[in-house]
């Protein structure tokens, strides 16, 4: 019996050494959100997140356009566990990327048009790198009042007419009536506006900014009051803010195409553009909570984005993204 006794606590105080270390707590959140789970548990070759192990605050700012889609992954970010605060600014593109470039103020920026060099020479010098991770695409919509029962569809020649030269929508189409035409147009900053312009006027924004009764917002919602206020108005902005506000304005046709799903994805509409948030690899590696958020916005932004009023980008370069956030990170999960 003694000697039965004598190997039992020999049995015991060789595995007891692994009974007390054979559970490790998680780490703190902020050291390493992604100790706690395989990365084979994420999704599209992504490692899994727990945004309930995550904490810290984002900062991130630029286009009026992703807005909403990227207020919409906030909200479920912070739904499903998140403890932080996630700070959205709607500045425009080109302002989103002088803060993230210049000012070095923001994690990530979101853009309606991709980065341009002198921007990324501009974050060089900071210390910056961004990396792009594009998260949907956007059918311009070139919208006008409900009152509006005369403009149905236009071409790109008309829409260089209406908002430059023409003074009426007479001088544009002899069936449409002789008034004004009143333009409510993106601000200057915003990637909307550049958008338009290289799409419509070959990159020169002079026409445009010459024309008459012309009011610019880098507020999407000030854009739609004007347009929705007569039946001479016009104006543009990204897709989301017509489907928000369907009720009271109607979606012109782009030579003779209808901003769809089917047709965006098909490339068959004139006036589709890519979205995108850009980040830098010294941030998401210092700052996990900006990693963890970008990850969870590529995994799950497709379950989003059409309710949101958006369209989801190609499976190609979504993985594209989700490739870049892999090796932003490597080594460090």
């Amino acid at each position: 019996m003694k000697k039965y006794l004598a190997i039992l606590i020999m049995i015991m105080l060789v595995i007891s050494p692994a009974f007390a270390g054979g559970k490790q707590e998680a780490a703190p959140a902020e050291a390493d959100p992604y100790s706690w789970i395989e990365p084979a548990a994420g999704m599209f070759g992504l490692p899994g997140v727990n945004p309930l192990e995550v904490s810290g605050n984002i900062i991130t700012a630029g286009s009026s356009t992703v807005y909403p889609l990227s207020e919409r992954m906030a909200e479920r970010f912070k739904d499903e566990g998140y403890g932080g605060n996630i700070t959205i600014d709607s500045i425009g593109s080109g302002a989103g990327f002088e803060r993230f470039t210049v000012a070095g103020e923001t994690d990530i920026s979101n853009a309606s048009r991709p980065i341009k060099a002198k921007e990324i020479d501009a974050a060089k010098l900071i210390g910056r790198t961004p990396i792009e991770f594009r998260v949907g695409t956007d059918a311009l919509a070139v919208t006008v009042s409900k009152a509006n029962t005369f403009a149905k569809n236009a071409t790109l020649d008309e829409l260089a007419q209406i908002f430059s030269t023409a003074e009426k929508w007479s001088d544009v189409n002899p069936s449409w009536p002789a008034e004004p035409i009143l333009r409510f147009i993106p601000g200057t900053d915003s990637g909307t506006f550049d958008y338009f312009v290289e799409e419509v006027f070959g990159k020169d924004p002079e026409p445009m900014l010459s024309a008459a009764n012309l009011q610019l917002s880098e507020d999407d919602n000030i854009l739609v009051q004007g347009i929705e206020g007569s039946p001479y108005s016009i104006g543009f902005f990204g897709y989301a803010y017509y489907a928000e506000n369907k009720e009271s304005l109607n979606v012109l046709d782009i030579e003779g195409v209808t901003p769809n799903s089917q047709n965006v994805d098909e490339a068959l509409y004139p006036l589709a553009r890519p979205l995108f948030i850009y980040s830098d690899a010294t941030i998401m590696r210092e700052k996990p909570q900006v990693a963890a958020f970008i990850n969870f916005y590529l995994s799950y932004v497709n379950e989003e984005i059409v309710d949101v009023g958006y369209f989801p980008a190609n499976e190609k370069v979504l993985q594209g993204g989700r490739q870049a956030w892999l090796d932003a990170m490597k080594g460090t999960y």
